[in-house]
């Protein structure tokens, strides 16, 4: 490796340290060096402003390493045109690589008073990557501790927060002895661990340190970065950490990002456009990136130090650990499925989290290798990170897009697991009673549907309770945003219960019982709340298309799920749809009762054959109550006896005397598929087809032949759930749906 030129010759040019790093006219070009195209750009104000910023910014770097080695005299003056050119480059585009070895140099090295280091450290702001050996050489001054307590600490917090900025870790990890000396440090305590929590592998838990950390905790207490250090070493060697640990906290270590946060953010923004990386990473399609920590970063990170004329040298070491079982693999080669099948065992999984969520072949790790490691870091970094970033949580917050970017990417990234995060679901029992219903709605509420399986009475004061306040109180399309996130929640729940009862035979018995009441408690919520909310919102056709949707799936459980339930729609619902002015909700309904239909003679057919070991018989109240609306339906749609034969406490059964005062005319047949205000215009069109010279619109002619000949148009209309549910309930219209089948298969 050819090094840095002795600071001795300041005539020479800076130099590339390694090939990791780019030099000046490149890093600012984007990283990618193109003569003809900068000769050409040279002309713009735009690049000539960044060459103004370039040289300053190359006079600084030369002026505070001659000063570091003593080559230079100090002067205030200089020294603060110096300063400010570091720190304007460094808050407009952020530092190239090169520059991050001589800044922490001058800053650990103690050479300047505290006030200017502090400035410098809060400047290291990377355009791109920073080099593991500028990192090691820091610790390496760190270790002589020539500079001052406060410095370290700053320092300690910028590595936490640039920990993925870090092209490799190897170098790095090797001093993991080093940073775990510093524990003594009880100012530095703290930090130390949480360095020493992303460094962590299973071959760093000794013993020793086992026993180090255990002696400090007996020193200063039950301290939060003490139990998740001992977590983390319990996790990977459960037989040498014995003590019994409290459960999972909420925030593990403080947030290290302060300083540089803003920052960070503000250079994402500039570069955004003209970055040469794609920020996603798609399966076997693209070369794969790490990615910072924080999310809302989004500075692209190459996962490779290498250019790209060194990616054949590095699909050849890729060889290399193919061959070697005792390697684990860096993250930073996987790029395809069957790389993960070769090496899904020694994956060496990136130390921060945010990297996770965005890459498909990491959540495919995730799925496969069952690491507890794993789950316990994503669930301290996601926690951490919802709650400090939460809009709601967190006065004059400037940050809401860019949480809910992180929001969707979390949602996606369970949708990919086919589970919700812990830390998640803790973040929305703790959240919702603060949230407005406003600030980011439907990535919210996503969230809601990939809240786990549990005791329906554990969640209801944290979810259900406050979810309902606040859907009472709010707008219409939040309602039905509710109503469609509680239909994805019962689709998940029911999906898992089909996978546990898979996986849990033997005790099915126990387990179904409380899967069956969770289910049930789900769906008599959300029957309560679509009957009150039909009364707020005056019976809107709108709201009762989400709530038909959510009893789609109800009417199914059965059949689709293998679940022994059943829950008719409350007759708050029921009856609204019966009466709807809208086909399409009809249509909806007459499917709905049609499938209650077809897995109530499922069950009964089961519970007759007693073929079945687990009998979960129907109760007589779920018979009698379709029976009902199965009367009412018949009532309305066909017979036009609906007032008079109606059996439900609260449905349409109404004396003769009191309909003859209503003064319309044919009253018994309003309702029926002709005269239906939801059917009023396939009749009307229907009429115009058979008597085209006819304006007068009779619609007593449509009986007889011509009410065949309707049903047969209404059918051609796309009205399936209708025609499901009359040749399923109307025995004639049974038979002769039978009928006719039998004769097209003769």
């Amino acid at each position: 490796m050819q090094r840095r030129r002795s600071s001795k010759t300041p005539k020479q040019p800076l130099s590339i340290p390694n090939k990791s790093q780019t030099d000046l006219s490149a890093w600012r070009k984007g990283g990618k060096i193109d003569s003809e195209k900068s000769v050409q750009n040279n002309q713009s104000a735009d690049d000539q402003k960044c060459e103004s910023q370039e040289g300053s910014l190359e006079q600084a770097l030369s002026y505070f390493q001659k000063a570091q080695d003593s080559v230079a005299p100090k002067k205030k003056s200089v020294e603060q045109e110096h300063l400010d050119a570091v720190e304007s480059t460094a808050l407009e585009q952020g530092l190239p690589p090169e520059g991050f070895e001589i800044l922490l140099k001058v800053v650990l090295s103690g050479t300047f008073a505290d006030t200017v280091n502090t400035r410098l450290l809060k400047s290291l702001i990377p355009a791109s990557v920073i080099p593991e050996n500028s990192v090691v050489t820091a610790v390496s001054w760190l270790c002589v501790g020539k500079c001052s307590s406060n410095i370290q600490l700053l320092f300690l917090k910028w590595l936490i927060t640039m920990f993925d900025f870090i092209d490799h870790k190897e170098q790095l990890n090797a001093l993991y002895g080093f940073f775990f000396s510093f524990l003594q440090d009880e100012k530095l305590c703290p930090y130390v661990c949480h360095v020493l929590y992303l460094l962590t592998r299973k071959e760093n838990v000794r013993p020793f340190r086992i026993r180090t950390l255990l002696d400090l905790q007996a020193k200063m207490g039950m301290q939060s970065h003490l139990q998740a250090l001992l977590s983390l070493y319990k996790l990977f060697c459960p037989e040498q950490v014995t003590i019994t640990l409290p459960g999972r906290m909420k925030t593990y270590f403080k947030n290290s990002e302060g300083p540089w946060k803003a920052a960070i953010t503000a250079v994402r923004q500039r570069n955004q456009g003209s970055s040469p990386l794609s920020q996603a990473v798609f399966l076997g399609t693209s070369q794969p990136q790490s990615r910072k920590r924080k999310w809302n970063a989004q500075l692209v990170i190459p996962a490779s130090s290498a250019s790209t004329k060194h990616l054949d040298e590095d699909r050849e070491k890729s060889c290399f650990y193919l061959c070697s079982p005792n390697e684990s693999f860096p993250v930073e080669q996987l790029q395809t499925f069957p790389q993960l099948l070769q090496n899904i065992h020694r994956l060496e999984f990136p130390s921060q989290m945010g990297s996770v969520l965005t890459n498909p072949l990491l959540l495919h790790y995730m799925n496969c290798v069952k690491d507890e490691s794993i789950y316990l870091r994503l669930y301290y970094w996601m926690g951490q990170r919802l709650q400090e970033e939460c809009p709601w949580c967190v006065v004059d917050n400037p940050y809401e897009e860019e949480f809910r970017s992180f929001l969707e990417t979390v949602y996606k990234a369970e949708c990919f697991l086919q589970e919700g995060f812990s830390a998640c679901e803790e973040f929305l029992y703790k959240t919702l009673p603060l949230w407005d219903g406003i600030c980011c709605r439907s990535e919210f509420l996503r969230l809601v549907s990939w809240i786990p399986l549990s005791s329906f009475s554990d969640i209801k004061p944290y979810l259900f309770d406050p979810l309902a306040q606040l859907f009472f109180t709010s707008s219409i399309y939040f309602k039905c945003s509710v109503l469609e996130s509680l239909k994805e929640l019962l689709q998940n729940w029911l999906i898992r219960s089909v996978i546990q009862m898979d996986l849990e035979i033997s005790s099915v018995n126990t387990t179904l019982s409380g899967l069956v009441n969770t289910v049930a408690e789900l769906v008599h919520f959300v029957g309560w709340i679509s009957t009150v909310a039909m009364r707020l919102e005056n019976n809107s056709t709108f709201l009762l298309y989400f709530i038909l949707d959510f009893y789609g799936t109800v009417c199914d459980i059965y059949l689709k799920y293998n679940l022994p339930l059943l829950i008719m729609p409350p007759a708050g619902v029921f009856y609204p749809a019966l009466l709807s002015m809208d086909s399409v909700n009809l249509n909806q309904l007459c499917y709905i009762m049609y499938r209650y239909r077809a897995n109530l003679v499922a069950a009964k057919e089961n519970e007759l054959s007693k073929k079945k070991i687990l009998q979960f018989k129907f109760s007589n109240r779920t018979y009698q109550e379709y029976n009902q609306y199965i009367i009412a339906m018949v009532g309305c749609l066909w017979t036009s006896s609906a007032f008079q034969k109606d059996t439900h406490p609260q449905g349409l059964c109404m004396d003769d005397k009191l309909l003859s005062k209503s003064a319309v005319k044919e009253v018994k047949s309003s309702f029926n598929i002709v005269y239906h205000p939801a059917m009023m215009g396939y009749s009307v069109k229907f009429l115009q087809q058979i008597c085209p010279g006819d304006t007068a619109l009779n619609f007593k002619l449509i009986k007889g032949k011509k009410w065949d000949w309707y049903l047969e148009y209404l059918y051609s209309q796309g009205l399936r759930g209708l025609k499901a549910f009359i040749e399923s309930s109307i025995s004639r219209v049974s038979q002769a749906a039978r009928s006719k089948a039998g004769n097209a298969d003769v």
